[in-house]
């Protein structure tokens, strides 16, 4: 594939489709022609066809052109999905890229029937901003596709390639993550609110500081334990209220939250 020219169709253009599909026109691996958006309405992507998307609500026309194809739609409406497009899956000729949580690679070609090469890939909505951290993972598409299914999405964050039997643990650390990490900032500004500031300040603060934190860990390659130790006196305030919030069941309430949310991800395809 000539990645200038690449050709895709981002099937259930949502927030994550339509943010990658901006996130390679803005890096130059693609047109926005050469990308055709599709949905049930074709309402909210108005603004995209009069920026040169092409967008429709034809999901088998759209791949046509597609030497990509993002599956981007919920894990209840995949089936009908690919029951709809499998009469223009060429394995040959296009590469199905699958942001759907819960599905195997294995599982999309047992229900096409066909060979196809399937990539999987978890971004969070944080991909709106440039900022997603995406797993991608494979059971045998070749390498080439893997390589370009993470070319294709370091433009719109940080990829890391995992097993594919990681990837319903990916959804709830990286994909649900976002909210729990939100919960937490949303915490500390309501405790600031509670020791005096404006609730405006108290939530700018607590974003910031969660920022710094997580930026000193990514560009200094630390650990947050050795981290928490450049902050922490002996019968210090940090340490005082670190204990506290262990005490409270901090570490361990996040903790069984990212294990129940693996677990419902897990079935989600099964549910629907």
């Amino acid at each position: 594939m000539n990645t200038p020219s690449l050709r895709l169709a981002v099937l259930g253009s949502g927030n994550i489709g339509l943010a990658l599909a901006k996130g390679l026109v803005k890096a130059g691996m693609a047109a926005p022609a050469d990308i055709t958006l599709t949905r049930r309405s074709t309402t909210a992507l108005a603004p995209l066809a009069q920026a040169g998307y092409a967008t429709g609500t034809d999901n088998r026309a759209a791949i046509e052109q597609a030497e990509l194809v993002v599956l981007a739609v919920l894990p209840q409406q995949l089936n009908q999905l690919l029951d709809d497009i499998r009469p223009n899956l060429d394995p040959a000729r296009r590469l199905l890229v699958s942001v759907v949580s819960g599905v195997s690679c294995h599982e999309i070609r047992q229900r096409v029937q066909l060979p196809v090469r399937v990539v999987r890939a978890m971004p969070n909505t944080a991909i709106a901003i440039g900022q997603s951290m995406t797993c991608i993972a494979t059971d045998d598409a070749p390498a080439a596709d893997v390589a370009l299914v993470e070319q294709l999405f370091n433009t719109v964050g940080v990829s890391l390639r995992i097993n594919e039997e990681l990837m319903t643990s990916a959804t709830a650390l990286c994909a649900c993550g976002v909210a729990f990490f939100l919960r937490a900032i949303r915490a500390a500004s309501q405790g600031g609110t509670e020791i005096g500031f404006h609730a405006h300040d108290a939530l700018k603060m607590a974003a910031q500081t969660a920022k710094g934190a997580a930026d000193l860990l990514l560009q200094l390659a630390s650990h947050p334990e050795q981290e928490i130790d450049k902050v922490t006196s002996p019968k210090g305030c940090t340490i005082a209220g670190l204990n506290e919030m262990e005490h409270q069941g901090f570490s361990s309430a996040m903790i069984k939250g990212i294990k129940v949310s693996a677990d419902k991800a897990g079935k989600l395809y099964q549910e629907g």
